[in-house]
């Protein structure tokens, strides 16, 4: 059950609205991407498709596996179960991958900001297995995480065999589901602090300085790119997620099974310079703003804040205008205690004329804990107290 907590909330943006795909440029869309095997290209807060190849075919993804790796460190480190400074142990089997690599040795420790850096920078296949052990336990059981996750996204295409992307039959995933993995990790903003590294040193302070220089080479050549990840093995050619964000948009491009590096760049280049030219979106609000108080009960708080667990835009085409756009929001009915900061409690609907443009998850903005049954009985009593005073 659901009920509707505020509805025709004017968002009064002074355009006029009209669908932004409806004519897209075609004769541009051919020419896009006629050299790789899959592609796609959507924009981070609406998740709306600009372009796409073959974007559900199962391919191999190689080191772009790292997204969904990276994805679930950010998650651990936003719920607190793990610190940006907490030192990270290498195992011997960690230490054993080859490949892309930054030489961790059996024993060595290093903070989970150096080893996120070595995943996101360096494409360190040791590091990601450090990572996962540290996480989960087991390089497996992490890895079940990995394939729950894809789940719990929605992503039927996709199926994990190790953390770091290296060659194992049934290790597949799409550029779609890449796409919406790599939209997910950028709801924390942190990571393009990595990311975007172009070049930096691990063990800087040591003798064994380790100089890391960014596999994704559009980071520093093309303005606004600040990330996310790139990928090689035989099977998979060259492969390239990238974002960058330019005048308030933020773009999300995949490239999968391109011949040569410079192709793939070129490729990835082509649908940026495309999406930025033809797109433009409207903020509405940032991830985590909130937008109203709900009554809780049984919880030692009566009230928690609403909040968005995203950024809230509108996408259209340039120069296509935006006018009378309403906000609608639907809240759980009956919240009950417990309730954690993130989960998710209603939704955000931004319509036109019955018409949903588009739907923003609303989640808990506060943790509820279960009140005493001691505070219950005093609540019971104010509430008996007032009504006997009427």
């Amino acid at each position: 059950m659901r009920k509707v907590l505020s509805s025709l909330l004017a968002v009064l943006l002074i355009f006029s609205y009209a669908s932004p795909f409806a004519n897209a440029t075609e004769e541009k869309k051919v020419k896009l991407a006629e050299n790789a095997s899959s592609a796609i290209v959507i924009e981070r807060d609406t998740g709306e498709l600009l372009f796409e190849k073959n974007s559900h075919e199962k391919l191999p993804p190689a080191s772009m596996t790292k997204i969904m790796t990276m994805l679930l460190i950010m998650e651990a480190i936003d719920k607190g179960s793990i610190k940006y400074d907490d030192m990270v142990r290498t195992s011997e089997y960690a230490a054993s991958m080859g490949g892309s690599q930054i030489f961790l040795e059996p024993g060595e420790e290093m903070s989970v900001s150096d080893m996120l850096k070595a995943i996101a920078v360096a494409s360190g296949n040791d590091a990601s297995v450090a990572m996962a052990e540290h996480i989960a336990g087991t390089e497996d059981e992490f890895v079940a995480m990995m394939n729950e996750k894809a789940k719990e996204l929605g992503l039927e295409n996709t199926n994990f065999m190790n953390s770091n992307g290296l060659p194992a039959e049934n290790h597949y995933t799409t550029a779609y589901d890449l796409a919406m993995i790599s939209k997910e990790l950028l709801k924390y903003e942190d990571i393009t602090k990595y990311t975007g590294i172009y070049e930096d040193y691990l063990r800087a302070d040591t003798d064994n300085k380790f100089w890391l220089v960014n596999t994704n080479k559009l980071v520093k050549f093309y303005p606004g790119v600040d990330g996310l990840k790139t990928g090689f093995t035989r099977e998979a050619m060259y492969c390239l997620t990238a974002t960058a964000e330019k005048n308030g948009m933020r773009v999300i491009s995949v490239i999968m099974g391109a011949p040569t590096p410079k192709e793939r760049n070129a490729q990835i280049t082509s649908m940026l310079d495309y999406s930025f030219s033809q797109f433009m979106t409207h903020k509405l609000y940032d991830r985590d703003y909130a937008l109203a108080d709900v009554k809780v009960s049984k919880g030692d708080k009566d009230k928690i804040p609403v909040v968005t667990a995203e950024s809230v835009s509108i996408l259209t085409k340039k120069g296509v205008k935006i006018d009378d756009v309403v906000e609608r929001l639907e809240i759980d009915d009956h919240l009950k205690a417990p309730i954690k900061k993130g989960d998710r409690i209603g939704t955000l609907f931004i319509e036109q004329e019955n018409n949903v443009l588009s739907e923003t998850p609303l989640v808990a903005g506060e943790d509820v804990y279960s009140a005493s049954w001691w505070k219950l009985f005093k609540r019971a009593l104010a509430k008996f107290g007032a009504s006997e005073g009427e």
